[in-house]
């Protein structure tokens, strides 16, 4: 039987390309490969496309310079050798992006365009999710309970007095808590803005959440969906700042993931059903991980959506479905089958 050729899309231009590599080399250690025959679409900082053999050191200056087509008919690649032009036909593209270009629906329209299968989210879902503002604009549109929040634009001015604190400033549409700020006065507000904007033009403040962070990964089949063990973080001090450590494998400075979550039953039941009312109001579609919190009344709250999550070895979407049962490797075989049966295009 012949081998599924699966592209894999990894690094990109975005604050967490980092992350993304370590993610494709997680990926990279559990791929059957007696299954799939993987095909390595490294994308570097400065969004240059390149085949490579894999994303291991070096990977930036080893490869050939490769574009994904958007022409149907050749469902695949376009490798550019010594003037050559050769095609590689696609059977699945599994895109192991985080962050801006890769899980806000842009690499996700190209993805449409080629018209090749992948691994995901839609270009809308991508894009709703992406962008916290409209995510929770969506969630309690269906009684989903949010944080209260502001948007502020590029060219909108905040009044500091009207706000009340603590709140959080934060990038409307980046990840892994890049440009995040806590303010617990109105003086310390203007300079978490500015920080903010570093990453989006676009800033979201929300009140705090008086509550336990917690977090549910969500795995979408053709028959249903599956919900890995809860995680609830643990922090000694400060906000989560997941993925901004030096070494992020030998753990965060002022946070632990304890998988599975110690709270009570009904807390972790309510937990993945809101997470799964989440997936589905989003329209969420392959894998996704929904960060929430859990209030000391028993009241869970969105924080966000994450429809590309961290696969490294450090990663809270993999743990958390390992401690139900489901290795990466299966994680692996689930979505690549979902995507293949689940999506017509």
């Amino acid at each position: 039987m012949a081998k599924l050729k699966i592209g894999i899309l990894f690094g990109g231009i975005s604050e967490e390309h980092s992350i993304s590599v370590k993610s494709a080399q997680e990926v990279a250690r559990n791929l059957d490969t007696e299954k799939y025959e993987p095909h390595w679409i490294g994308i570097t900082t400065i969004g240059a496309w390149t085949l490579c053999n894999g994303p291991e050191l070096g990977w930036e200056d080893t490869g050939r310079t490769v574009v994904l087509s958007p022409d149907t008919s050749v469902h695949g690649l376009l490798v550019l050798d010594s003037g050559q032009v050769d095609t590689i036909r696609l059977d699945l593209v599994f895109p192991v992006l985080h962050g801006t270009r890769g899980e806000d629906g842009a690499m996700q329209g190209l993805l449409e365009l080629s018209g090749i299968p992948y691994v995901g989210c839609d270009v809308t879902s991508s894009a709703v999710c992406m962008d916290k503002s409209l995510a929770y604009t969506v969630a309690k549109s269906v009684g989903i309970a949010t944080p209260n929040f502001w948007v502020a634009e590029s060219n909108t001015k905040v009044d500091p007095t009207q706000l009340h604190y603590p709140v959080f400033v934060k990038p409307a549409r980046s990840g892994s808590s890049f440009g995040v700020s806590k303010v617990i006065q109105a003086e310390e507000l203007p300079g978490a803005l500015e920080t903010a904007r570093r990453y989006d033009t676009k800033v979201l403040i929300e009140e705090a959440v008086i509550g336990t962070e917690i977090g549910c990964a969500i795995l979408g089949e053709r028959f249903g969906l599956v919900a890995g063990e809860v995680d609830r973080v643990a922090l000694s001090h400060g906000f989560l700042r997941i993925h901004q450590e030096d070494s992020p494998e030998t753990g965060s400075e002022n946070s632990t993931f304890i998988v599975p979550a110690d709270i009570s039953a009904e807390s972790r039941q309510l937990v993945q059903e809101t997470a799964k009312s989440v997936y589905r109001a989003l329209g969420c579609t392959g894998l996704a991980r929904v960060d929430m919190f859990l209030t000391d009344g028993g009241r869970v709250v969105l924080n966000e959506v994450n429809t590309l999550p961290g696969l490294t070895s450090y990663s809270r979407y993999p743990r958390m479905m390992a401690a139900a049962g489901l290795p990466l490797s299966d994680v692996i075989d689930r979505l690549v089958t979902m995507t293949l049966h689940g999506k017509k295009r």
